[in-house]
């Protein structure tokens, strides 16, 4: 009897009950006070939220929104006794070889990252690019992430998860794949790279992550002192996020899972703090792309679950941060994202055989930029398509 984890087709319905509880929310909101013009010095800007939570709660069509993306092909299997929701969008175009390739999400998102590149990818000649640079696509939610299951005891942090993609990859037939990510994502490119080589024919990142050195600053180059002092500056400044989801995320969680203009709050900072935008987030997401994010984010009831992975992430042992990628590692560096890190810190750190500055984007390239993004990785997985099974 065949034992192995059997994808099912998965295309969620949000009950009706579900929205009218969310717009009842929305417009019982208790605002807090706020001095004047505050804008976005002191965190969300009110006066926007103000107007996106009108939005959402009057002209936001949900529905709408779930029916594009049911669109996708969409499923869900059991990996280590949890639910696990992915992408698998197969190639368009069957020409020999086709690389697989899991992209690798973030906080605060899910799968959303990548909706606007997966046609891009697995379609490349629909859209003016060569058809034989199409992939298999797969795009997992994080477990505690999107429409996946949460870990009933400690977050998973992202050793266990780079376990889980490559678990993912075997079930759905893939011997050897490429990785990519961004943010969180990008550690678990990084662990599928370190601890999965003998599968991983090559990982692409648009960030190195926050450094972590824990040798002596003498031997480093200049840049690459400038880069740990930066990071740690940019932390002091902007991450109490990150220190409230490392440390104690269950007292943010409760504030979040119940208040919608909580959650959004949370979340839109962020959106527009870390992308390429000049401040003006909806020069990036419109209304309707943010509030897709933030829904999925309320109606899965995942932020608290998504932000103990931070915890979990805290805990992995400083030894596992010096270890070098030997993989044949990409880096797309995009110019609006939080900390860019120097060449002489990827090449400590990894075997980075291919490292580009793209003129746009940021954070979410993928969602900002998505045929930049696209192109960034056909370009630099063209020659690692030989050794794909």
């Amino acid at each position: 009897m065949d034992a192995s984890p059997r994808p099912e087709p998965f295309v969620p319905q949000t009950v009706p009950a579900a929205l009218e509880d969310l717009r009842a929310r929305l417009r019982a909101t208790r605002w807090p006070d706020t001095p004047e013009d505050a804008s976005w010095s002191l965190g969300t800007d009110p006066a926007y939220l103000r107007k996106l939570v009108a939005y959402w709660a009057d002209e936001f069509d949900w529905l709408a929104q779930e029916a594009a993306l049911a669109r996708l092909p969409r499923f869900r299997v059991q990996l280590g006794g949890l639910g696990i929701h992915f992408v698998h969008a197969r190639a368009a175009a069957q020409t020999e070889p086709v690389l697989p390739l899991v992209l690798c999400h973030g906080w605060p998102d899910s799968f959303w990252r990548y909706t606007k590149v997966i046609s891009l990818l697995s379609d490349p000649g629909a859209h003016g690019a060569d058809p034989a640079d199409a992939f298999h696509v797969v795009v997992p939610d994080m477990p505690g992430y999107g429409y996946s299951d949460r870990a009933t005891g400690p977050a998973l942090d992202s050793i266990a998860v780079a376990g889980f993609w490559a678990e993912l990859m075997g079930v759905l037939g893939y011997a050897r794949f490429g990785a990519a990510g961004g943010d969180i994502g990008s550690h678990v490119s990084r662990y599928l790279g370190l601890d999965h080589a003998d599968r991983v024919v090559a990982i692409h990142r648009t960030d190195a992550g926050l450094p972590v050195f824990t040798g002596d600053p003498a031997d480093l180059a200049p840049e690459e002192r400038a880069f740990l002092e930066g990071a740690a500056a940019w932390g002091a400044t902007e991450g109490a996020y990150a220190a409230m989801h490392r440390t104690k995320p269950q007292t943010a969680a409760f504030g979040l899972t119940d208040s919608p203009v909580g959650l959004a709050a949370w979340i839109v900072e962020k959106l527009r703090a870390w992308s390429d935008c000049d401040g003006d987030i909806e020069q990036r997401f419109t209304k309707d792309e943010i509030l897709t994010n933030v829904t999925l984010y309320w109606l899965t009831e995942t932020i608290g679950s998504s932000m103990r992975m931070y915890r979990a992430n805290a805990a992995i042992p400083l030894a596992q941060h010096s270890r070098r990628v030997e993989v044949p590692s990409g880096f797309s560096l995009f110019p609006g994202d939080i900390v860019r890190p120097p060449r002489a810190w990827l090449d400590r750190t990894a075997n980075a055989v291919r490292v580009t500055e793209p003129a746009r984007g940021g954070h979410f390239a993928a969602f900002e930029e998505p045929e930049l993004y696209a192109e960034e990785l056909r370009a630099f997985f063209r020659p690692y398509r030989a050794v794909a099974g």
